[in-house]
């Protein structure tokens, strides 16, 4: 499960630094009030919590994540 919103907010932050990229234009800091605000600062912190979780990922055994997404 972890895995599962791990990867969601991973795909959230690439889709932000996606419209940053492209248009200049930041998704989270326009639908909560700014980059300093602090719903968005705590988003912000869950997205790279969550890129930090995910580098696991990598170092898994593809048995493992097979298990655990057929459970």
């Amino acid at each position: 499960m972890l895995d599962r919103i791990s990867l969601v907010l991973v795909i959230i932050g690439a889709l932000n630094w996606g419209s940053i990229g492209l248009f200049q234009f930041d998704i989270v800091g326009w639908l909560f009030g700014g980059q300093g605000a602090i719903v968005s600062r705590i988003i912000y912190t869950l997205v790279a919590l969550a890129g930090v979780w995910c580098i696991s990922l990598l170092f898994r055994q593809r048995e493992e994540i097979v298990e655990r997404v057929e459970k």
